[in-house]
C-alpha cells in the first residue's frame, strides 16, 4: 500500500503520483527540475496533441481544439474590458471554455481576473444577477453556467 501521495499542478498539466515516500521524493526532484518546460505548455499545445473525448462533460457549442488564448486577449476580443457585467460574462466563458467546466461559481470568476491582473470588479455578485436577469447566465444553487443566449452576447 502507498505511503505517500502527490498531487502538482503547473500551468495545464497536472500531475499524481503515489508511493513509497523516498521513491516519491526523488521523483518530486526529477519533477521540479522540469517545471521551467512544463509551465510553458499551454492548453492549447496540449489539445493539439490529444482531441479530449466528446463525452467528458463538455459542453456542445464549445469547441475546445480552437485556441482561446489569454484571458487578456480574450476579454479584449469580447469588448469586455469597462463594462461590469460583460466582463464577468466574458470571465466565465473563458474559464468555460479554458477550464472544461461545466459550472463556475462567482470566486472562480473574481479569481481568474486577479490572477491574470485584469482589475477587479466592483460588485461581483451584481455582475452575476444583471447576467443571470437578462438570461446569459443560469444560476444553479451557487454554481451557474453561461446559456446559449450569453455565448451569443458574447459571439460564440
Amino acid at each position: 500500500m502507498a505511503d505517500a501521495k502527490i498531487e502538482i499542478k503547473v500551468g495545464a498539466i497536472s500531475l499524481s503520483g503515489e508511493g513509497d515516500a523516498d521513491w516519491l521524493s526523488k521523483q518530486l526532484d526529477k519533477l521540479l527540475e522540469k517545471i521551467p518546460e512544463l509551465a510553458k505548455i499551454s492548453v492549447s499545445d496540449i489539445e493539439e496533441e490529444v482531441e479530449a473525448p466528446k463525452s467528458v462533460g463538455r459542453h456542445p457549442t464549445t469547441d475546445r481544439a480552437k485556441a482561446v488564448g489569454t484571458l487578456a486577449s480574450f476579454l479584449k476580443e469580447k469588448k469586455a474590458t469597462s463594462i461590469q457585467a460583460r466582463k464577468f460574462l466574458a470571465t466565465a466563458l473563458w474559464l468555460q471554455e479554458t477550464q472544461n467546466l461545466k459550472r463556475i461559481n462567482t470566486g472562480l470568476v473574481t479569481k481568474a481576473l486577479s490572477d491574470h491582473n485584469q482589475g477587479k470588479l466592483t460588485n461581483a455578485s451584481q455582475c452575476l444577477i444583471n447576467n443571470a436577469t437578462s438570461g446569459w447566465l443560469v444560476r444553479e444553487g451557487k454554481q451557474f453556467y453561461i446559456s446559449d443566449e450569453g455565448r451569443t452576447e458574447l459571439g460564440k
